[in-house]
């Protein structure tokens, strides 16, 4: 039984890490590119973050890989400032490998999947914490 739980919680912690771009106030949204991919830290950044500035010059970008309680946080506390006028914050928060990166068109089965991805999650961390007590 002990043999199991260790092997169960190797790979809960394998499968928690994300890769995400990142970089810091970069225009037209070029830090897409593949020097800019990071792994994450295992079981601490689970989500990508991308915020999105409103300038005079233009728009600028910030990419990074984030806790997900932090990243809701900032998302949600931003959402009034997501205008879309000059100078708006906009902060999305999303849990896949490489999603903070140039907009792609959604498929409607897209939601679905990110509940399915959200459950897988919760489902990991859920085995973490019983494999540590």
């Amino acid at each position: 039984m002990i043999k199991m739980k260790m092997h169960v919680c190797v790979w809960v912690s394998v499968a928690l890490q994300i890769q995400c771009y990142q970089c810091e106030d970069v225009r037209q949204d070029d830090c897409s590119l593949p020097e800019f991919i990071v792994n994450c830290t295992i079981n601490v950044q689970d989500m990508c973050q991308k915020e999105v500035l409103v300038m005079e010059d233009g728009i600028h970008y910030r990419k990074s890989c984030a806790s997900s309680g932090a990243c809701l946080i900032a998302s949600s506390g931003y959402q009034q400032f997501c205008t879309g006028k000059l100078n708006s914050v906009c902060i999305t928060c999303c849990n896949t490998a490489l999603c903070n990166g140039p907009r792609h068109k959604r498929r409607a089965a897209s939601h679905a999947c990110s509940v399915c991805r959200y459950a897988s999650l919760l489902l990991c961390l859920m085995l973490l914490y019983f494999c540590s007590h």
